[in-house]
């Protein structure tokens, strides 16, 4: 079999870096654990990056005839764990997409760090992502692209900024006027990813920033008549092979959006078409190929003749909104979607690099209220994802936010964004109640908007009932979302629905069961229902899918195991704390006050719980202490004075 590459190349694709000639993979310095034959079945998906590689292929070239038995087995095991080694989900993949029936293809962007002879010589490649401390947020000269792209990225930006304003006031025209008259419920959209035909697996964050540009914008429209599904529930069918009737059954929607994108040669072409679920009937399409001159100068012209033709359907402010020249610069834009593209992959590392184009973003363009509210939203995340201290984010959070409102006051990211901030930080619960309901008035759509309004508002009021009406809304926006499916399990507990919960958690995990928030919430549900074996197992999971190896975390549950067996529930809690207290002691590890004090409340040594309350207050800890009063590992704590003395502290009602 011929070696996939020269011998000495190694190859960079965000944080990690593969060493074709060792076999070995890094991450920021440090090896990842990786099987022989995993590595191999890498090796050959980068030899072809963003292209398909069979299923049949992959065992011609690395499984013996006389395996053929254990092939299925085999390759969908070297998958996974190749998943496990890069934090990667079958369900929203960021480096190995699944093709069904077909085989594999690496998507995320990859970098050569050799200028040797191999196959990368004739593959465009993005340069790995730079560290935050190696490149100012502000330096024009950023290496994240290549000199060649960087000679024409605004003018494609611009091309599909125009583009998309058609799209968007064209589709929801269509949609809305192919709607039956009368009272219905609301007519509900899907956007699906557009499609990047631009034979450059670097411009992936491109097309999947105009996909949720799209569907923001659409979902602003009219929102009393047309709901659009969430950006995450839509990249769940990139690249697929399901029809538009089966999509349209799963997501619940009536009408399908499909677009696609190439950039090359200085020009952009943006493709579009709407299908109406129902029969298939292809409504309308169309092909937008631009000049790549003075286009910010007819965009205005554009949006009022749109407008115009979509009057019936648009309230009077957004008539003006639509008629206003949006001016910003397109290098800004790009950066920004470069941010919002490591926004969504959730994960420590790639909230700092969102961190660092959201920072160029505003730099570039000191009024580009969208990178204003992205770098809120970055820093809001940045200490729950972290481990990143609320004293270092939330306030940087709140400056971004009110920058954002400032410069656009209709956008929802930037008031739920700023709502956060008051719950988590501030303890400014009549505050972030008018961001929330702001939030929701200038978009029903966003997803984020109802979640937080739930999470952040509705739950530490004790309003239950109102807080799963919410969830439920966000999951309707959303429904293949794990976080959303995660956090309705959660409110769930919170509303001491047991039963309700178990079956949420049940849900998401059948939906992927490589989503370790998910066992690890459900373990802590079979906990508060009494349940600890079961937990136990659970957990256990959950530390495999974060990167344990399976005999660390086995000779963990079995610690847990024989706590429990012998000083029962207090027992179990007892070893719980003492793995945080020990942890704590580590290099770089951080645990909450906040867990401290739930150890401690749970094990009955109330003082200290308090203590470590009082601490968790001192050091803002608002994601905990706003659902003090629901919380139930605090259970014991609540007929204790100084626990309604702290609600009080807090600004939550007893």
């Amino acid at each position: 079999m011929n070696p996939p590459a020269s011998s000495s190349h190694k190859i960079r694709t965000g944080l990690f870096e593969i060493d074709l000639a060792s076999g070995q993979m890094h991450k920021n310095g440090r090896r990842v654990p990786l099987q022989e034959q995993p590595f191999r079945v890498l090796a050959m998906l980068l030899e072809r990056p963003g292209d398909a590689v069979t299923r049949q292929e992959l065992q011609a070239r690395l499984w013996p005839a006389d395996t053929y038995v254990g092939f299925d087995e085999g390759l969908n095991t070297a998958i996974r764990k190749l998943r496990t080694a890069f934090g990667d989900s079958a369900a929203n993949p960021r480096f190995i997409e699944t093709l069904p029936r077909r085989g594999y293809r690496f998507i995320a962007p990859l970098s050569a760090t050799s200028t040797e002879s191999g196959f990368y010589r004739n593959n465009v490649v993005d340069p790995a992502p730079p560290r935050l401390d190696e490149q100012p947020a502000n330096t024009p000269d950023h290496p994240a692209f290549s000199a060649e792209v960087r000679r024409w990225p605004w003018k494609t930006v611009v091309a599909a900024a125009v583009a998309l304003v058609l799209i968007v006031t064209v589709t929801a025209y269509l949609v809305l006027t192919h709607t039956s008259p009368g009272p219905q419920k609301r007519t509900m959209l899907a956007v699906l990813p557009f499609q990047n035909l631009s034979n450059d697996p670097r411009q992936e964050y491109f097309s999947d920033g105009l996909t949720e540009e799209t569907i923001t914008d659409l979902g602003q429209l009219s929102p009393e008549r047309l709901g659009v599904i969430a950006r995450t529930s839509a990249m769940a069918y990139k690249h697929t092979g399901k029809s538009v009737s089966q999509i349209g059954r799963e997501l619940g929607v009536d009408y399908i959006l499909e677009g696609s994108v190439r950039r090359e040669g200085g020009k952009a072409r943006v493709s579009a078409q709407l299908i109406r679920v129902s029969d298939q009937t292809h409504l309308w399409a169309q092909n937008y190929d631009r000049d790549l001159q003075d286009l910010l100068d007819v965009q205005n012209d554009l949006g009022k003749a749109i407008a115009e033709q979509v009057r019936a359907n648009l309230t009077p402010q957004r008539k003006i909104e639509l008629s206003r020249k949006r001016m910003v610069n397109p290098e800004a834009y790009d950066l920004y979607l470069k941010g919002r593209f490591y926004w969504n992959q959730r994960t420590p590392d790639a909230i700092k690099e969102s961190i660092g184009y959201f920072q160029q973003a505003t730099a570039r363009d000191s009024n580009f209220a969208l990178a204003y509210a992205g770098l809120a939203d970055a820093y809001n995340i940045s200490n729950i994802i972290g481990p990143v201290s609320p004293r270092d984010s939330f306030p940087q959070a709140k400056a971004a936010a009110m920058r954002a409102i400032s410069l656009d006051s209709s956008l929802a990211e930037a008031h739920a964004a700023l709502g956060m901030e008051k719950s988590h930080y501030e303890f400014d619960f009549p505050e972030a109640e008018r961001e929330f309901l702001k939030a929701i008035e200038v978009n029903p759509n966003s997803t984020y908007a109802h979640l937080f309004y739930s999470n952040c508002f509705l739950m530490p009021m004790g309003r239950q009932t109102q807080a799963i009406a919410e969830n439920k809304v966000a999951l309707q926006l959303d429904p293949l979302s794990l976080p959303i499916n995660n956090f309705m399990g959660m409110t769930y507990i919170f509303a001491a629905d047991y039963g309700n919960a178990y079956r949420q958690f049940q849900h998401t995990i059948a939906m992927n069961p490589s989503f370790p928030l998910a066992h690890e919430y459900f373990a802590w549900l079979l906990t508060t229902m009494g349940r600890y074996e079961e937990a136990i197992k659970e957990h256990e999971k959950s530390e495999v899918l974060v990167g344990a190896s399976p005999e660390e975390a086995a000779a963990k549950a079995t610690i847990m195991l024989r706590a429990f067996e012998s000083g029962g529930e207090r027992g179990f809690w007892q070893k719980h704390l003492d793995l945080d207290l020990a942890a704590m002691k580590q290099p770089g590890s951080y645990v909450p006050s906040s867990e401290l004090a739930a150890d401690y409340a749970l094990t009955g040594q109330n003082d200290k719980a308090f203590a470590w309350l009082d601490k968790a207050y001192d050091e803002r800890e608002g994601q905990s202490l706003t659902l003090l009063k629901v919380d139930p590992s605090f259970k014991n704590l609540r007929s204790d004075p100084r626990f309604s003395a702290l609600l009080r502290k807090i600004g939550l009602p007893q």
